[in-house]
């Protein structure tokens, strides 16, 4: 991840070019990986996300054989464009479990049957060792902190099933702990990390190198094929031990893994429309990772690429709606005396009313180090104890309703956006600019369809922008990570074996 000079960059375009031509053809044992696309017609409002959690994660079950290869298939479902996950057997026989394939983590981790206090833990499946006959105990305790969420339990081994193959003797995690929403609102039980072993917690051997440790596949490699088309059935294709021909064009543009761990190398400069930005001139750490929804960025360039497309932060606009429908109740209430801390449970908006649970369903978890205990509490909720406050306050000076609607909704513009997200106006994609990386001395280009998540149809229809910012602390960071945006644009192979990462247009 060091500074590159310009004639290194031209000695490493050379090498690109050199690797680009190194691919071997197609293997004829493959084991595949359909990804089932699910139709979503509407964007979940904000903090309620996982309220069909439990019917949709029933509606998947294995499915044959996919597409024109022999090898084997695992039905896996896109939801919302923004999370991409199938379904695995842990056991003998199999217990089902649908998972993120990552390559941006390396363990696998599903609930375990010990997971009592946790809410994700009461809507997913859950692994019970004691029905499997290849059980074998470890115990040793782990957890892991993603960028969105985390999870803490023990280790087990136990067989994967992976279609018709099987993985014997493989370490995972039981979750026993699953906090806050995250996992929550997930449409998966769990992850199976494709990243290195260098990040595996705990040290532990991930699926795929056991995969080619067993002989299981022919040539360690894999491959991603995500069709971002949302009225599509197939959501895509997972390949491991090659790639299907059949799912892009022209020739892979491959770079080297700089450093193990994160599917990690080295991108060229950022252009909007064509224009460098100058932020990556002299190279920038990137990492391909399956298991981001968007395309995450250091906050400079991503601010500035949000701006150039108009896009307007996601709370903002939600805070001015939720104004809009609740402030004049919310008046209401405060001058019939209803008691601040009251109101947003009253309008059902709220789990609690300040001084416990109004939902048995909704339970706090303990964390046993520091005594803290966090409870699900969703963003709408926080919209309105927010405006609460804020009403509250102006009712106090005796302003008038549209002062104080006013006042709120300007408020609202300095609210930041969760995770760094933000909308545009679905109605401006065709006058938005493209957005281009260098990879290789390559420019992959990104148009305004391909990088904005388009949720619904007609006047309900809500845009997204698939550039979210987020820092890296180093020595990891600064980096970018090109998540599914740019996967469903381009498929993408992770060559284990040459250690590299290669790129071509997807079809």
């Amino acid at each position: 991840m060091g500074i590159l000079s310009k004639a290194s960059l031209l000695l490493l375009c050379i090498w690109f070019l050199l690797l680009s031509t190194a691919y071997s053809g197609p293997n004829d044992r493959l084991v595949r990986v359909g990804l089932k696309k699910r139709k979503i017609d509407k964007l979940n409002q904000l903090g309620h996300a996982g309220s069909n959690e439990g019917g949709a994660r029933r509606n998947h079950g294995f499915h044959g054989n996919f597409g024109s290869s022999d090898g084997d298939a695992i039905a896996l479902s896109n939801y919302m464009d923004a999370q991409y996950y199938g379904e695995i057997g842990i056991g003998t026989p199999p217990q089902k479990f649908t998972v993120v394939f990552d390559t941006g983590s390396s363990n696998l981790w599903v609930p375990s049957a010990k997971c009592y206090f946790s809410v994700a833990c009461l809507l997913h499946s859950k692994y019970k060792s004691s029905q499997s006959s290849s059980y074998k105990k470890n115990g040793k305790s782990a957890a892991i902190q993603y960028g969105t969420g985390s999870i803490s339990g023990f280790f087990s081994q136990d067989v994967i099933k992976l279609g018709d193959l099987l993985v014997k003797e493989q370490d995972f995690i039981e979750a026993t702990k699953e906090p806050g929403i995250t996992f929550l609102a997930a449409k998966f039980d769990g992850i199976l990390g494709l990243g290195f072993q260098e990040i595996s917690v705990g040290g532990a051997v991930p699926v795929w190198y056991n995969m080619v440790k067993q002989g299981l596949v022919d040539e360690p490699v894999f491959s991603f094929w995500l069709n971002r088309n949302v009225h599509g059935d197939e959501g895509g294709e997972l390949v491991f031990g090659g790639v299907d021909t059949n799912h892009f064009k022209g020739k892979h543009t491959y770079v080297p893994v700089t450093q193990k761990g994160y599917w990690q190398f080295e991108m060229g400069d950022v252009l909007i429309d064509d224009n460098p930005t100058g932020f990556c001139a002299k190279g920038c750490a990137a990492i391909a990772d399956s298991g981001t929804s968007l395309l995450a960025g250091p906050t400079a360039v991503i601010t500035k690429i949000n701006q150039a497309i108009g896009a307007a932060g996601i709370m903002s606009q939600q805070c001015k709606s939720f104004i809009n429908q609740h402030g004049k109740t919310i008046i209401d209430m405060l001058l019939s005396e209803t008691r601040p801390e009251k109101i947003c449970s009253q309008m059902k908006l709220c789990a609690f009313d300040g001084s416990h649970d109004t939902s048995m369903i909704i339970e706090s978890v303990v964390d046993k180090n520091n005594r803290k205990s966090s409870r699900v509490h969703d963003e709408i909720c926080s919209l309105c104890e927010t405006t609460v406050v804020w009403v509250e306050n102006k009712l106090k000076r005796n302003e008038t309703e549209e002062e104080i609607i006013n006042h709120a909704d300007q408020l609202c513009e300095r609210l930041l956006s969760p995770m760094g997200q933000s909308a545009v106006d679905c109605n401006s994609l065709s006058s938005m600019p493209h957005v281009a990386f260098t990879i290789g001395c390559k420019t992959f280009n990104l148009s305004p369809q391909e990088y904005i998540l388009k949720i619904g149809e007609g006047a309900k229809a809500q845009c997204i922008s698939g550039f979210t910012a987020l820092d890296v602390a180093p020595p990891r960071g600064p980096l970018w990570i090109l998540g599914d945006i740019f996967m469903g644009k381009y498929h993408t192979v992770f060559d284990y074996g040459k250690s590299r990462v290669g790129f071509a247009e997807a079809v």
